[in-house]
């Protein structure tokens, strides 16, 4: 597993979406272990309590859903206001639901749900903490698409689709906030093993594993050394750019 031991965060301040399980836990435990305080926003709020509470003084809860403008409006305000301002952005919090259905099983408000949590969510976080991370002065904003969108994915439409919205996102993004100083960058990683990710056939795990330069599953560790480095001060001219983190199953 990578070693993120040599990244250091001291006295960053970052808000992490989705945080409460999975890939967004393992950011805020990677973060807070590299001397970084830490917002965990979710709509899972005992978890996310939780581990505010085992993370100790670093780190803090916020609830946050995405579906309501409203609530992420306030909740980055408390963000910000329980680190005195934010540093870095992750912006993980995504659903799926789309996971196993054809086009032509999809539905409507499946499509705009995903849409909505993930493309909408991820615009109205980032102009939210916008004002923040130009006070910081060395902003960082780091969007966690994924590899489907550059491979296509099948029977996994709208997912794969809102992906590809933040990827794109992400390099607009980048060129708005670049007047603020502000670096915006995106992480697509493969299917890395986590609860959100159980629900996946066997086979489809079987594809990512034959498929990969390095032939082993990927687990939450593997993305953390990425998504630190983009959140340092020494990566402020990297903007705008996409990280496959998926073990060579996509090389872009």
């Amino acid at each position: 597993m990578p070693m993120t031991r040599e990244i250091q965060l001291q006295g960053r301040r970052v808000l992490v979406t989705g945080s409460a399980r999975g890939l967004g836990e393992s950011f805020a435990r990677a973060l807070v272990a590299a001397g970084a305080r830490v917002v965990i926003s979710d709509v899972l709020h005992e978890r996310g309590q939780a581990l505010a509470t085992e993370l100790g003084a670093a780190a803090h809860y916020v609830p946050m859903d995405l579906m309501d403008p409203a609530a992420i409006h306030d909740g980055v305000a408390a963000a910000a206001a329980a680190l005195g301002g934010l540093d870095g952005l992750i912006n993980n919090a995504a659903i799926t639901n789309s996971g196993g259905k054809g086009l032509d099983e999809l539905t409507v408000d499946t499509w705009d749900r995903v849409m909505d949590v993930n493309v909408r969510g991820t615009w109205l976080v980032t102009a939210a903490a916008r004002p923040h991370l130009a006070a910081s002065g060395s902003g960082r904003v780091v969007n966690i698409a994924s590899d489907t969108a550059l491979w296509g994915a099948p029977r996994l439409l709208a997912y794969t689709a809102s992906k590809g919205a933040v990827i794109a996102m992400t390099r607009s993004l980048a060129r708005e906030l670049g007047a603020d100083g502000t670096t915006v960058n995106a992480i697509a990683p493969g299917l890395t093993l986590v609860e959100a990710t159980e629900y996946i056939p066997q086979a489809r795990h079987d594809h990512y594993l034959q498929g990969r330069a390095i032939q082993r599953p990927q687990v939450p560790d593997d993305v953390n050394a990425a998504a630190l480095f983009l959140l340092t001060r020494s990566a402020g001219f990297v903007t705008g750019q996409l990280l496959p983190v998926n073990g060579g199953f996509v090389m872009h």
